[in-house]
């Protein structure tokens, strides 16, 4: 009987996915966003450049970025500028975030603006009146004038022309008389976040009184009071 040859046993076969039979798919780069750092600096500018405060959906639409990394950033430069060697600070104010002067820093730099030129400023008539409505809003004209003890329809016109108040519906009384409350832009003025964080009355009888020019020693004779039902000085 011949001898048979040894032949090799065949390797069992290794089960393969159709994944591995296609040929490899080219990956899809992803887009290369601006880095954190550059993003930041852009943030800063546009906070510092800005008159209205910026919301973080207006920014982050306006950089093509998440809210997510803008909230992020924003807390960044907050913290930043907390720092002692900055003399501003970024801000909430009127429910969006600018720049502006740290509290601390108030006195002198008031003080070198005031040796610039005089700032415009708001009468006493003026103040007393936006700060009855701010205390009180939403509050009629009526209602202003009877807690001030003086006629103001001129002073609630010049506050309606200067953006710091505005109509708030009707009270529902005789006379459906038009109701104020003080606007965004009085929140922006004031450096306020909303109207919780109005001044105390010591507070603001410092702002009264920074509101009121220097008098000269020989022009501190005051005229007569005015009659019954006149109106304070207006605009300074």
């Amino acid at each position: 009987m011949e001898d048979i040859e040894d032949t090799p046993a065949a390797e069992p076969l290794t089960a393969v996915s159709a994944d591995e039979l296609l040929p490899p798919a080219e990956a899809t780069p992803e887009p290369s966003p601006l880095a954190e750092t550059q993003i930041k600096a852009v943030l800063e500018a546009i906070i510092y450049i800005t008159e209205e405060p910026l919301t973080k959906a207006q920014i982050a639409s306006a950089l093509g970025q998440p809210p997510e990394m803008i909230e992020k950033l924003l807390a960044e430069l907050g913290a930043e500028y907390e720092k002692p060697e900055h003399g501003l600070t970024v801000r909430e104010v009127a429910g969006g975030y600018k720049m502006a002067t740290k509290a601390e820093h108030h006195e002198a730099v008031r003080a070198f603006v005031k040796s610039l030129k005089p700032p415009l400023k708001l009468s006493l008539a003026a103040l007393e009146t936006l700060a009855v409505i701010a205390y009180k809003q939403p509050v009629t004209t009526p209602e202003v004038m009877e807690i001030r003890g003086v006629q103001g329809a001129g002073v609630m016109k010049t506050l309606l022309e200067r953006k710091l108040i505005a109509a708030a519906g009707r009270k529902n009384v005789i006379g459906k008389p038009v109701l104020y409350k003080t606007t965004k832009e009085f929140l922006i003025q004031f450096g306020l976040k909303d109207v919780s964080e109005l001044p105390s009355l010591k507070e603001f009888e410092e702002i009264r009184r920074m509101s009121i020019p220097d008098v000269e020693p020989e022009a501190a004779a005051l005229p007569p009071p005015p009659g019954p039902g006149a109106e304070p000085d207006g605009e300074a």
